[in-house]
């Protein structure tokens, strides 16, 4: 007989004197057992057939040593050598760890190992098991949100704004478009930490997430336009640009924070793919929308803004209404309210390194990406166009080209990327390479100052931006370090989008500033972007950097 056969079989005799083996009564059904049977997505196989000999003497291995009566020193507690009570010692301790980090001698377990993971990956956040069909509801609402919004966001803010502005102080446009951007961001950074986090407080028989997302859309269409009104005023302007930015975040914290509450992990790096594509693809379209209408002259701004309104006011509805309905958390526990309790909530997370890994690098690769694509019109005019009598159109029919050459690339790289990272289990690589890939696109500009460059650019950064955002909000899931403050590390973590719009805006307008000065020029010079690639360039090369500096995540 195996030693695995002797694990719990006793010795005893037959009626011959005849060594045999008597199997041991079964043991009573316990309401422990009851308990662990209720916990969704935990099975109780035949171990003695499911596991190999090696496999038993690890777990040996991990268990806690427990004196006897007769071993135990003087003084110390009185304890048994009981697996079972092994087991109770492990299931009423925080984790496994907890339950080994008093026993001398024990090597402390990996923070990594699936030991520490006991999650079904079929179960959400929230301890629901969707459906397929919910699921796939959940991923038709993301995409769809991605899409609609990324449309009028980039057609406005990279095309129609820009040329409010150049319409308001042509010499002054860049600045102009950097303060509104900078203010704007800052205001977006707030509402998404304040908003984030209080929707994670809310309790209501529509959820957390839904009164929020609808809420923020309303706000973020009447401001867009309302912009229609004061196109001749930079100030008024400036006002209802933050006030979209602030609805648009109201709505944007808790639509992301959905994705941790309500996709499971088995499904998080499909529908953060398509989620990606919808990114990718909105804002291509955006761009090429953004164009066509620049080419209708006024009318066709004012259409824009319009467009604006009517999607950012109607979006958070649509999607709720697409997302399978949120429950009722009106019996969630939480803390009672107070102003500690509120300001409690606010506090970043602590010992989370990898968090702040990634936040610090989606910041710099967005940043780099804000830095020429909020600038794409005037680098069509005043660089790849400089001193072209029809620099306008000219701008127009090469942005609107560039457009559908990111499309097709990045709807590629967006389908494509989040299964495969799924199937090979690893987030961290494909986006460190996706910001590197970014990286050499942005060189096409500075090797080839004319369109074949910006055409080149479009295709190999257009790939790379399609891969990073289909993976990279999976990866900034899988860094959060409590499920149960999501919307609120959520925010944080969009803080990168936000900080990055700072970043790329400042650092462009800076640059132009500073090299028209230093030439003693009102024009903005050629030079002044090829200063702003190469700054790019180093920026997105940081990102991969810090990205790879992740733990948790492989």
């Amino acid at each position: 007989m195996s030693d695995l056969d002797d694990r719990n079989v006793p010795s005893g005799r037959d009626s011959d004197g005849a060594d045999e083996p008597v199997p041991e009564a079964a043991p009573e059904h316990t309401e422990a057992d009851e308990d662990r049977e209720k916990i969704p997505g935990i099975e109780t196989p035949d171990i003695s057939h499911a596991f190999s000999q090696a496999q038993f003497e690890s777990v040996d291995r991990l268990a806690e040593p427990f004196t006897t009566r007769e071993d135990r020193p003087e003084g110390e507690p009185e304890t048994v050598t009981n697996t079972d009570v092994q087991n109770v010692v492990a299931a009423t301790s925080a984790t496994p760890t907890a339950a080994l980090s008093g026993v001398a001698g024990a090597e402390a377990l990996n923070p990594e190992s699936a030991f520490n993971d006991m999650r079904d990956p079929m179960v959400a956040a929230d301890g629901s098991r969707p459906t397929k069909k919910e699921v796939v509801r959940l991923g038709i609402g993301f995409t769809l949100s991605a899409v609609l919004c990324a449309i009028p966001w980039v057609a406005l803010n990279s095309i129609i704004l820009p040329a409010v502005l150049e319409n308001i102080n042509a010499s002054g446009k860049e600045s102009m478009l950097g303060a509104i951007n900078a203010v704007g961001s800052i205001v977006a950074l707030l509402a998404n930490i304040i908003f984030g986090t209080l929707s994670d407080l809310t309790r209501s028989k529509w959820g957390k997430r839904s009164p929020w997302i609808i809420a923020g859309g309303i706000v973020a269409g009447l401001s867009v336009g309302a912009i229609m009104l004061v196109q001749h005023s930079y100030g008024a302007i400036m006002f209802f640009w933050c006030m979209a930015q602030m609805g648009y975040n109201i709505m944007l914290a808790p639509f992301v924070a959905t994705m941790s509450d309500r996709v499971p992990d088995k499904f998080r790096g499909r529908v953060s793919g398509f989620y990606g594509a919808g990114i990718a693809a909105g804002q291509t379209l955006g761009s090429f929308v953004g164009a066509a209408l620049l080419r209708q002259g006024q009318g066709g701004m004012n259409a824009g803004w319009m467009m604006g309104m009517g999607v950012f006011a109607l979006i958070g509805i649509i999607v709720v209404a697409v997302w399978p309905r949120e429950k009722s958390n009106e019996d969630e526990p939480r803390e009672k309210f107070s102003v500690r309790m509120l300001l409690m909530s606010f506090r970043p997370p602590r010992h989370a390194p990898d968090f702040y890994y990634a936040l610090a690098g989606r910041t710099l690769m967005m940043g780099g990406y804000w830095m020429i694509n909020s600038y794409l019109l005037y680098i069509a005019q005043d660089y790849v166009f400089a001193g072209d009598s029809d620099a306008n159109g000219k701008a127009s029919a090469l942005i609107a080209t560039m457009s559908v050459i990111t499309l097709i690339v990045s709807m590629i790289a967006a389908l494509g990327a989040g299964p495969i990272t799924d199937r090979i289990g690893r987030r961290k690589l494909p986006v460190a390479l996706a910001s590197c890939l970014f990286a050499v696109g942005s060189l096409m500009p500075l090797l080839f100052p004319s369109s074949v460059g910006m055409y080149l650019f479009a295709a190999i950064a257009g790939l790379g931006y399609g891969t990073y955002n289909a993976i990279d909000q999976a990866l900034n899931v899988s860094v959060l370090p409590n499920p149960d403050e999501a919307g609120k590390d959520l925010g944080i973590l969009n803080l990168a989008n936000t900080l990055s719009t700072v970043i790329g805006s400042l650092l462009t307008s800076g640059i132009v500033l500073i090299v028209k000065a230093s030439m003693g020029v009102t024009e903005t010079p050629k030079q002044a972007y090829t200063v702003v690639f190469i700054v790019a360039i180093v920026i997105v090369l940081i990102a991969a950097w810090l990205i790879m500096r992740i733990k948790k995540v492989k």
